[in-house]
């Protein structure tokens, strides 16, 4: 399998600053400013409706944002098209899977990490260096065995793999993971935070929004926490959890829900 791109420890790879996406008088992004280190785990969370998501659409320009700048490796990227920013080693997930339920899961990873435009519509459906590498990376995640399975007789969780494999054939240099534990039963979930540490350390950046607090203990360097649209909290997992606005945050939203 291809390496990954190696990458300076303790530099800044992913920069944020003063992100704003409102959709009428809504402000889901209000001024959100953050950084990703080189070769870090970073987790962004908050509780629901604090604008993880949509800060995750805006980062990667599946979204247009209202306001603010972001910057990858010194070179600002939120005024280019998605699969400009995918070339320049940024590559993302959903929440929900975008795979093609007639195509199997090889052509769904190949298919989906094509970003040329409509130079790939001049290339053979799979080429066979795509397929070389496409395999080499299902070896990698474990899954080769469903490599020929149409999409549509997948598990959640393997759909989840499939969009990790889809992700990983443009080479990254950092990944962008939407709830990679939603949906996703305890074997194969101990599975995927095995393959996203093992892809961190071999030199791979990743940043996750992610409701699962603990694994995001577990496995993140460092933590943004995000309430109402906007950064509140910037640290480790440790200096996270014990901090004040944090537990406001989450137990406030807790006790108007149950109110």
């Amino acid at each position: 399998m291809t390496a990954w791109r190696s990458c300076e420890k303790g530099l800044t790879m992913l920069d944020v600053r003063a992100l704003c996406k409102n959709f009428g008088g809504i402000q889901a992004v209000d001024q959100c400013s953050f950084k990703v280190e080189h070769g870090s785990i970073t987790a962004l969370i908050g509780p629901n409706g604090a604008g993880k998501t949509t800060a995750f659409n805006c980062i990667s320009r599946t979204m247009a944002p209202s306001a603010g700048e972001v910057w990858l490796d010194g070179e600002r990227i939120d005024q280019l098209r998605p699969h400009k920013i995918t070339k320049r080693g940024l590559s993302r997930t959903f929440q929900i899977s975008r795979n093609l339920a007639d195509m199997t899961v090889l052509e769904n990873v190949i298919c989906q990490a094509r970003v040329g435009g409509f130079r790939d519509l001049f290339k053979p459906a799979m080429a066979p260096d795509e397929i070389e590498k496409a395999m080499g990376i299902l070896d990698f995640l474990g899954i080769t065995r469903i490599a020929h399975e149409d999409g549509s007789n997948l598990s959640f969780g393997q759909k989840k793999l499939m969009d990790l494999a889809a992700l990983l054939m443009s080479d990254p240099k950092i990944i962008l993971l939407d709830e990679p534990a939603g949906g996703v039963n305890p074997t194969l979930l101990e599975q995927i935070i095995g393959h996203i540490r093992k892809l961190n350390d071999q030199g791979l950046t990743v940043l996750i929004v992610e409701h699962n607090m603990d694994l995001i203990m577990r496995l993140s360097h460092h933590v943004v926490v995000m309430a109402q649209g906007t950064v509140i909290a910037d640290g480790t997992p440790d200096e996270v959890q014990n901090d004040p606005a944090v537990l406001e945050a989450y137990l406030g939203g807790a006790m108007e829900d149950a109110a």
